[in-house]
């Protein structure tokens, strides 16, 4: 080999040596600086009462140049290499966070992933509820987002891949909780899913006498019982008296699907007027069930109408006192009306 071909290898190798060790040493620094966020030295400074907010979407980096720019640390570039260096922040959960200490940048990285600390709100939807009621509830919760304000109800059920159903009955009355940046939407399609579980469960354990159909004539008559009934301890006996109704072919003349299909004319007294006004929700002028739900039932409703009680009883009527007289004749119960209503 010529001298000068040997020394110009010579100097290449030296040279691929010098940055070898150049590398082992940048690395090894780095590696110690970066484990220093075990100590408080170079914390993120925050007070009582601070509240972190995350934007959807945002990122870790953003985050921590705000953090620069607010003077809560002095420059960002050593916080954004320790977690390219431990493989962290790639998780980031938008919301609002509490944070009243300072911490170190593992911790907030751990906090913001995990989703620890995060203010949570709620909204609670009631049983027996309409779903106007229920759209009017969350378009006034704050902070959730309302984002169906100006919707028709069926853009929501399409919205949700409910393109064909009617909304009524469809969403399950709970207290749901929720981060600010989420929206009403994400609560309509949770309130959905839930209450294809709840109505699920409950056809799968309907008794062998059960005169409805199918899950949807589940859903309708536990939305009647759910608005007849102020007592939990009556709604499987209410549902007993339906029963027998559909059996012999009688017409459930439950009042509030009258007032149901009356909406905004109702005033509040139903009169016999309401009562012979014949439309589909009228279960006084037609047979069976009405075509829609007419209220949000609950696990309660749900399950009296797949297992209603085994009763002789084929009229009800209210006491005043939030409870009913049951009666199996048309006789005892025209003597109950007298005694509870009339002279009422």
């Amino acid at each position: 080999m010529p001298i000068q071909s040997g020394l110009q290898f010579a100097l290449k190798r030296l040279k691929q040596a010098a940055f070898g060790l150049l590398a082992v040493a940048v690395a090894t620094g780095a590696g110690v600086w970066l484990d220093y966020d075990a100590t408080t030295a170079d914390a993120i400074q925050f007070d009582e009462g601070d509240v972190l907010l995350v934007a959807r979407g945002e990122t870790l980096s953003s985050i921590v140049r705000r953090f620069e720019e607010e003077k809560r640390i002095d420059k960002s570039w050593p916080y954004l290499l320790y977690a390219r260096y431990h493989e962290l922040g790639n998780n980031i959960q938008f919301g609002e966070y509490s944070l009243e200490e300072s911490i170190t940048i593992g911790e907030l990285i751990r906090i913001l992933s995990s989703g620890d600390r995060k203010i949570q709100y709620r909204v609670t939807v009631l049983e027996g509820w309409t779903f106007r009621q229920m759209r009017d509830e969350l378009a006034n919760a704050e902070p959730l987002r309302s984002i169906t304000s100006g919707w028709e109800d069926r853009q929501i059920m399409a919205e949700i891949a409910q393109p064909d159903l009617h909304p009524e009955g469809q969403f399950y009355p709970d207290t749901y909780f929720y981060h600010k940046g989420e929206t009403d939407l994400d609560i309509y399609r949770i309130a959905f899913q839930e209450m294809q579980q709840h109505l699920d469960r409950a056809w799968a354990n309907r008794t062998d006498s059960l005169q409805l159909e199918d899950r949807h004539e589940l859903l309708i008559m536990a939305s009647i019982i759910e608005k007849e009934s102020l007592l939990k301890s009556e709604e499987a006996e209410i549902s007993g008296v339906f029963n027998n109704r559909l059996v012999k072919g009688m017409r459930l003349q439950a009042d509030p699907t009258v007032i149901y299909g009356l909406g905004d004319q109702f005033t509040g007294n139903i009169t016999r007027k309401h009562l012979r006004a014949d439309n589909p929700y009228n279960t006084y002028t037609r047979g069976g069930l009405p075509p829609t739900p007419i209220s949000l039932p609950g696990e309660g409703a749900l399950m009296a109408a797949a297992r209603p009680l085994q009763t002789k009883a084929y009229y009800f009527v209210a006491k005043g006192d939030g409870s009913h007289k049951f009666s199996s004749t048309l006789a005892e119960h025209n003597a109950a009306v007298r005694k509870y209503q009339l002279r009422r």
